[in-house]
């Protein structure tokens, strides 16, 4: 089904691993083509709870787009390319069920704006996070620009995109651009727990948590207002009845995602 990834479903977490390692897994018109793939299947299989995006090997996350694909592009077709990674990453941020980035290696480029479009990320020990693009006359088309400011400020971004400075792991921590680091051998089996205990809650709450948090950050969007409607919401749903239920009784809920 796949060309240039690989698919696992385990104990409701669906695992995408961006498999091109000779490549360092860099993104091509094939890559996206089968993340959408991916994505839809994320979207529509009800085992499916969670997800996981990662990447072949040990050296790279995704160390960036192919540069192979951008030579001859006119103006007009380097605004479609951007356009349509960026509806692939706004797929991934808006998705109702969470996906994180568990990166192992580089995460370049396009690699760190898949890595961004996530609901958080995970890293490796290794990993190195940059927006390189200035090196090659370029910015970053998927998104960057706009959510590496919204990850760890202005000051900070703006440094990273027109430097093209790397940061390790430990930088991306301290900065809030990853939320935990891990020796690299543990970083997939540390990306299960943590979806595990995800997965334990109401997915239906999780969905409106997801989309209200994004809406704080879109202008068009009054994120208080999308908050008061989740919470109406969840008022007609099976999983806060039983949620309630469990807590007056003390007992575990267990959520049916209805």
């Amino acid at each position: 089904m796949y060309s240039t990834i690989l698919t696992e479903l385990k104990n409701n977490i669906f695992t995408i691993t961006i498999n091109r390692p000779d490549k360092l897994n860099a993104l091509n018109k094939a890559v996206f083509e089968d993340l959408n793939k991916a994505l839809d299947e994320v979207y529509t299989n009800e085992e499916i709870l969670s997800a996981v995006i990662t990447g072949a090997g040990n050296k790279a996350f995704v160390a960036g787009a192919d540069i192979t694909e951008f030579k001859g592009l006119t103006v007009e077709q380097g605004k479609e390319l951007a356009k349509a990674g960026q509806d692939t990453f706004f797929r991934i941020e808006n998705c109702p069920k969470p996906i994180i980035a568990a990166v192992n290696g580089f995460a370049l480029g396009g690699g760190c704006e898949l890595a961004m479009s996530c609901h958080f990320r995970v890293a490796a020990n290794n990993a190195k996070f940059g927006q390189p693009e200035v090196n090659l006359g370029l910015i970053p088309g998927y998104g960057g620009t706009q959510r590496l400011a919204q990850l760890i400020g202005k000051g900070r971004a703006m440094e990273l995109l027109i430097s093209a400075n790397m940061i390790d792991a430990a930088t991306a921590l301290q900065y809030g651009l990853v939320n935990h680091v891990f020796e690299p051998e543990q970083l997939l089996a540390e990306t299960y727990k943590i979806l595990a205990n995800i997965n334990s809650k109401a997915p239906l709450a999780i969905g409106a948590c997801i989309s209200a948090l994004n809406a704080g950050y879109d202008e068009a969007r009054d994120g208080y207002a999308v908050e008061i409607d989740a919470f109406g919401f969840c008022f007609a749903t099976d999983d806060m009845q039983e949620g309630t239920q469990a807590f007056i009784e003390k007992r575990k809920a267990v959520f049916s995602g209805k």
